[in-house]
């Protein structure tokens, strides 16, 4: 392989190039690991004869690696263990993501390293470093500026990284200008509802606009918060899709393309390869939330989830995702009853633990809350019970399950909703303690749909109809329901969406059409339970804002517009 500064447009000849997208699964921060993943699916292109394989953006790192950046051992080792792994490259080149730190200047780059013979023979610096949403990529890395193209079996090949795509003047549009007719773009691109609709449109205007082959590759797996789902694909030149992978899954994608040696020479038409169709966006959610948790609670070292099972449609449908992401043996559910405890929460969540086929264990609340009632007597003395003796419960519970958690190792899951969450509709250091909040980015409406999906998908009801027909209740005093306290859940979260999400202020939405004494309660319970938000834990991304990284507010805040 050798740089082109400009590639000629006087051979009017084709080539065949096999082309390899390593869909992988790195870990932030397990260097070796990545390393041998990346080494293992090398060996599997190479063994498919591929000419070229390409990996996630900076799967050796793992992404994103936030401020690890900022350890210079960290950015040391990551550029020995590309080192270490360039020894095992043979004639199938390999375009791997890592961390490049400049000889002269220190500066660090957002890298690919093309690879062949036990060589690094090129290296690409990502031109376009996101910083929204997400994405705080210019916190850590400097733009490159070069665009330098390859020749692979006579074939000019550009390399890109992700956000490098999303621009149609961007990097890959320059490249085609000087001559590529292929372009590999490496990713680490979160999933959100709806975005791989958008990838395929994205890719197939750059394709078109380019006139050349776009072979896209994305990295798989959960981060934190972050869910990346894959869905690699490689485009013709005339923007239609030619080879894709499966979403949520680990996968080598490999594709035949015949291309023109010279930018002058029209290219072919492209024979169509293995194409795996989207998931729907209930499955899509639905797989987010499984792989998502899957790797946040194993990567972080535990087998073993415990859950608080109250017969409600939230730890219903966290439970159902904790056994598909971990299988029912690592699931353990605990019922919590207490003297406001209906007795059909308690047979639900009994039914449900045996559909799921997971254990339940009933621990009764009633004597440590009747002992706190007792202890704070003195101090309550001519006082009404309100809210302080509702919390007390959830607390109790909260308790409770942190210390069967510490006692057996297991990860605490929470089951608070967007809609709740955003409100403020949960108990701090209660029912919000935990490890993971599995579904934290979904609104109550979008909860029933996913138990509904599940259900379909499971071919009965796992999700008892009882834990979804009934009218959802915190059970924290006599015939309390949530509609006591918050509006009708498909009046709430239209208004919500509306103001976390699109950043809509309260008098927009009002002009919207809502009503504006409903506004503005919600509104303000938004914005004073910021608070409690900032105390909780990280849960799957689904929505282009969730709480978190995403939209960062001010405690401290007088602005109510």
């Amino acid at each position: 392989m050798k740089f082109l500064a400009r590639y000629p447009d006087c051979v009017a000849e084709f080539a065949k190039l096999r082309v390899g997208l390593a869909q992988i699964n790195p870990t932030v921060g397990a260097l070796r690991e990545n390393a041998t993943k990346i080494l293992d699916y090398y060996k599997q292109a190479a063994d498919a004869g591929c000419d070229v394989v390409a990996f996630p953006e900076l799967s050796i790192t793992g992404y994103p690696p936030e401020d690890l950046v900022l350890k210079q051992g960290f950015v040391a080792e990551n550029q020995l263990v590309l080192a270490e792994i360039v020894k095992s490259i043979g004639e199938t080149y390999a375009v791997i993501g890592f961390v490049e730190q400049g000889h002269k200047s220190g500066e660090l780059y957002n890298a690919a390293a093309i690879c062949q013979n036990q060589k690094v023979v090129g290296v690409y610096r990502k031109h376009l470093l996101p910083n929204y949403n997400v994405f705080d990529e210019q916190r850590y890395f400097t733009p490159g500026i070069h665009n330098p193209l390859f020749n692979i079996k006579g074939v000019c090949v550009g390399v890109t990284i992700c956000e490098d795509i999303w621009d149609s003047r961007g990097p890959v549009s320059v490249q085609a200008s000087l001559g590529a007719v292929l372009n590999l773009n490496i990713n680490g691109s979160p999933f959100h509802a709806g975005k791989i609709g958008a990838r395929r449109e994205m890719l197939s205007s750059r394709a078109r606009d380019g006139e050349c082959v776009v072979a896209y590759v994305n990295q798989v797996g959960g981060q934190d918060e972050l869910v990346f789902d894959g869905g690699s694909m490689i485009l013709a030149a005339d923007g239609t899709i030619v080879a894709s992978a499966a979403q949520f899954v680990e996968e080598l994608l490999t594709c035949d393309l015949i291309l023109p040696k010279s930018k002058s020479v029209a290219a072919p038409q492209q024979s169509r390869g293995q194409v795996a169709e989207p998931l729907h966006e209930d499955a899509q959610i639905f797989a987010a939330l499984v792989l998502g948790t899957r790797d946040y609670v194993q990567k972080n070292g535990f087998k073993d989830v415990v859950i608080g099972l109250s017969g409600g449609v939230d730890s219903a449908l966290v439970a159902a995702v904790a056994t598909q992401a971990l299988g029912s043996e690592h699931v353990h559910g605990v019922a919590m009853p207490s003297r406001y405890s209906s007795p059909g929460s308690i047979t639900d969540a009994e039914l449900l633990a045996r559909n799921l086929d997971i254990d339940i264990e009933t621990i009764s609340i009633e004597p440590a809350f009747s002992a706190y009632l007792d202890a704070l007597a003195p101090s309550f003395a001519d006082r009404r019970a309100d809210l302080t003796e509702e919390n007390l419960q959830s607390r109790v519970r909260g308790t409770t399950l942190m210390a069967l958690s510490n006692k057996f190792g297991w990860m605490v899951l929470t089951t608070g909703n967007k809609s709740e969450i955003a409100v403020g509709y949960f108990t701090l250091y209660g029912d919000s303690v935990g490890g993971y909040a599995v579904i934290k980015d979904l609104f109550k409406t979008k909860v029933y749909e996913i138990c509904s999906y599940f259900n379909q998908q499971s071919g009965r009801d796992l999700i008892p109809d009882s834990i979804i027909s009934k009218a959802p209740s915190a059970e924290l005093r006599l015939d309390q329901r949530d509609d006591q306290s918050l509006p009708p859940y498909d009046v709430l979260d239209p208004i919500l969406k509306l103001y976390v999400e699109d950043d809509l202020t309260a008098q927009q939405i009002i002009e919207v059409g809502y009503d504006s004494a409903l506004v503005k309660r919600i509104t303000r319970l938004v914005d004073i339970n910021e608070y409690k938000r900032r105390q909780g834990v990280p849960g799957v991304r689904i929505s282009t804002k969730a709480f978190g990284k995403d939209r960062r507010l001010p405690i401290t805040n007088k602005f109510s517009g």
